[in-house]
């Protein structure tokens, strides 16, 4: 389609569903609140009337959050076969507020950047239509300042990144987070891409079948025929997994076989283990959003443990943790992004997107480990202000770089 024709697409009246949305409903779970009777109210909604495309996205919101995946996809299923377009308004009333339209794909939270929490409070105006493979634009495209690609990369999105690829490569207004720089941070890809980057240790992950996997299990195959220079201890996790799920550490061939057993996917990545704990014993996971090049720390989890969570690293428990956090969002410009200016440049540069995070270790000689790169990682205000209350200042600041990033693209246009 030409950048003509699109940009007469832009200027229709249509207007999008407008549902509660994740970001108030997530915060509202994560305080506690009883979601069920919204859930009914939500359910009843939709049943009387089929087209409330905003009552079942919002359903489909509080399905997840309770942790019903199969119900909240059925719900998101049917809501965009009424509507693929959904708003989420300004909190804020301005004269430059920004209207931003996102592209996103169906699925769970971890699907998507995650713009209505970076967004939170701000003048900005969200538009999201929710890309369908082989289905048109919805028509009219609502007008806007700028367009961001917030799909994330996946096995199952990497179609769609190219489908939007095709669709922006003409777009008439600026488009933030080129689908064929997402389409780089597979495990896999990401490892290829920053392996040889200035002050960065980057586990070599290599995409296996199961077959090989297998056959490593019962000593057919070497290790280090696979991972070059590699061998025991590995870390292992089935390629289309998220979240920690199925990843494992495995110290021998015979743990490679009852893993096996437990795990029916067909396909697996394996990087070599690397210990990162420090001197204290304790392992240290950090988060760290880059916008428009510039790092941002987002959260520091503490654990005994290798494979950290920050939900089940005992943060809420441990006075003690809470404040190395706190330290840690206050001295993040002149301490960790200081000693780390080499390899954060090199990571902004090689990945090339104007949005992004990273969860990352050190290691003992001073490098940033690089666990994953991602568009989707979930970055929130949401922890309750009297334990944590340094986060909801630092995510004031996240939120702020955001907004202001979208601003310099809109000016950066109009020159």
């Amino acid at each position: 389609m030409s950048a003509n024709a699109l940009a007469t697409r832009l200027t229709g009246t249509h207007e999008p569903a407008v549902p509660i949305g994740l970001a108030w409903l997530a915060s509202a779970a994560f305080a506690g609140a009883n979601l069920a009777p919204l859930g009914l109210q939500l359910l009843e909604r939709a049943m009387a009337d089929p087209q409330d495309a905003a009552a079942l996205m919002d359903l489909s919101t509080i399905l997840q959050l309770n942790g019903d995946r199969a119900g909240a996809m059925a719900a998101q299923a049917q809501a965009l076969r009424v509507q693929r377009l959904y708003r989420q308004p300004p909190a804020l009333v301005s004269r430059d507020g920004i209207r931003l339209l996102a592209f996103l794909a169906p699925g769970d939270f971890m699907a998507n950047t995650p713009l209505e929490f970076l967004l939170e409070g701000s003048d900005v105006t969200l538009d999201m239509h929710y890309v369908t493979p082989g289905l048109p634009l919805a028509h009219p495209i609502p007008d806007h300042d700028l367009a961001f690609v917030a799909v994330g990369e996946s096995d199952e999105n990497r179609p769609l990144l190219r489908e939007v690829g095709e669709l922006v490569r003409s777009w008439p207004r600026p488009v933030l987070n080129a689908p064929d720089r997402i389409t780089l941070l597979s495990r896999n890809g990401a490892s290829a891409l920053l392996k040889s980057a200035a002050g960065i240790a980057v586990p070599v992950s290599v995409r296996i079948g199961r077959d090989l996997f297998a056959q490593i299990g019962d000593g057919q195959t070497r290790i280090d025929a696979v991972l070059e220079d590699g061998g025991f201890p590995i870390i292992a996790r089935p390629a289309a997994s998220h979240a920690g799920d199925g990843l494992a550490k495995l110290d021998d061939g015979a743990a490679v076989g009852a893993y096996l057993q437990q795990r029916p996917e067909p396909e697996f990545y394996v990087a070599p283990f690397i210990a990162y704990h420090d001197p204290d014993g304790l392992f240290r996971k950090y988060r760290i959003a880059l916008i428009d090049g510039r790092p941002f720390a987002c959260h520091m989890a503490i654990s005994q443990h290798w494979m950290i969570h920050y939900l089940n690293a005992g943060m809420r428990e441990s006075a003690e943790k809470r404040a190395e956090e706190a330290r840690f969002m206050l001295d993040f410009d002149d301490d960790f992004a200081r000693r780390h200016d080499t390899a954060l440049r090199a990571l902004a540069e090689r990945v090339g997107l104007d949005y992004f995070g990273i969860d990352c270790g050190e290691t003992p000689d001073g490098k940033v480990l690089l666990f994953e790169v991602d568009v989707a990682m979930i970055v929130h205000s949401m922890d309750p202000p009297d334990l944590f209350p340094y986060k909801a200042p630092q995510m004031r600041k996240v939120r702020d770089a955001f907004r202001d990033m979208l601003r310099r693209k809109c000016r950066a246009t109009s020159l």
